[in-house]
């Protein structure tokens, strides 16, 4: 998308200083609905896609409280939680002041 275009759309990729991590599987329709919001945002994400590893599977696990769904997703390191969750925090317009925090 042009870059001219994002103030129209409230897009502000500019203002997105946060380190973001994504947990996912391939066919996932959550984690592809959550990495669509990421993307529409400007958000350049890391992502780890765990398909069928448990190794990795233990070890997001680990960083998120015990939960072993996908997606999971962290912001600067601090657990965010699943799509449903994602999506809320935008919902609530908190989404973007996270984004906006710079990477610790």
């Amino acid at each position: 998308m042009q870059n001219f275009l994002n103030p129209l759309f409230g897009r502000h990729p500019e203002q997105v200083k946060a380190n973001v991590e994504i947990y996912t599987w391939q066919t996932c329709p959550y984690c592809i609905r959550a990495k669509m919001l990421l993307w529409w945002k400007g958000v350049r994400f890391t992502e780890y896609k765990i398909d069928g590893d448990e190794a990795a599977r233990a070890k997001m696990a680990e960083r998120a409280n015990g939960r072993r769904s996908v997606p999971q997703i962290f912001i600067n390191h601090q657990h965010i939680g699943g799509c449903d969750d994602l999506y809320q925090l935008d919902t609530k317009a908190q989404l973007d002041s996270l984004l906006a925090q710079p990477a610790i």
